[in-house]
C-alpha cells in the first residue's frame, strides 16, 4: 500500500493525478536547518525524515512504501520557510520580486529496510513587485502555509516571469520524478538505498 506522509493538500491532488491508491499519514516532523547544513542537504533530509516517521506508522503493513517529499525556496543560500505571519510573507516576496531563486523539492520514498531519494531543483523568476502588489497578494491569506510566502499554482503565478524545472516540483510533487521513482522502487531498484540528484 502507498502512503503519503504529507498533510499538504497539494500534495494529495498532485498525488492523485499519477492514479495510484494512497492513503494520507498526518504527522509532523521538526524542520530545523542544522548549523553548517547545506539548503539540497536540509531538504533531503527533512523528505527522508518524513517518509521514514511515516513508515514507523504503519510498521504492521509489510507492503508498506512512504512518500514524503519537502519543498523550500533557496536565495542567497538562505532557506525561506512558510511566513510566520502576514509581515513575514510582504518581507519575503520583497526579497525574491525581481530575482531568480531555487526551489529544491525532495522527494523521498521509503519501505521496510529501503529507502530512495530524488532531488528536482528549478529556478523560478519573479518580475519586480511594487509595495501595493505585495501588501495585495499577502491581503489575499494565500501566502500563509507556503514556502517562500506565495503559490506558484495561485494568485502568485501572474508575478513569475520565468521558470526553468518542474512546475508541478514548485507546487511540492514532481510528478514525472516521482511517478518515475514509484515505478523503480516497486520494481525493487531500489535495493538498500538509493539517492539521485537532479
Amino acid at each position: 500500500m502507498l502512503y503519503l506522509a504529507s498533510r499538504s493538500p497539494r500534495r494529495s491532488e498532485l498525488l492523485t493525478r499519477l492514479g495510484a491508491p494512497f492513503r494520507i499519514l498526518d504527522l509532523e516532523v521538526p524542520e530545523v536547518r542544522g548549523a553548517g547544513e547545506s539548503a539540497e542537504a536540509y531538504v533531503r533530509r527533512v523528505a527522508l525524515d518524513k517518509a521514514q516517521a511515516g513508515l514507523a506508522l504503519v510498521a504492521d503493513d509489510p507492503q508498506a512504501v512512504v512518500l514524503g517529499s519537502d519543498t523550500e525556496v533557496v536565495l542567497d543560500d538562505r532557506v525561506y520557510g512558510k511566513p510566520a505571519d502576514a509581515d513575514d510573507a510582504a518581507a519575503m516576496l520583497r526579497s525574491l520580486a525581481g530575482r531568480t531563486h531555487q526551489v529544491i523539492t525532495v522527494v523521498a520514498v521509503a519501505g521496510h529496510g529501503r529507502h530512495a531519494l530524488e532531488t528536482v531543483i528549478s529556478e523560478v523568476s519573479f518580475a519586480p513587485m511594487s509595495q501595493a502588489q505585495i501588501a495585495a497578494y499577502v491581503a489575499t491569506g494565500e501566502p500563509m502555509g507556503k514556502a517562500g510566502g506565495y503559490a506558484i499554482q495561485g494568485g502568485a503565478e501572474r508575478y513569475i516571469r520565468h521558470l526553468a524545472g518542474s512546475y508541478s516540483g514548485v507546487m511540492g510533487l514532481p510528478l514525472q520524478q516521482t511517478a518515475a521513482l514509484l515505478a523503480e522502487f516497486a520494481a525493487g531498484v531500489a535495493g538498500g538505498s538509493m539517492d539521485k540528484g537532479e
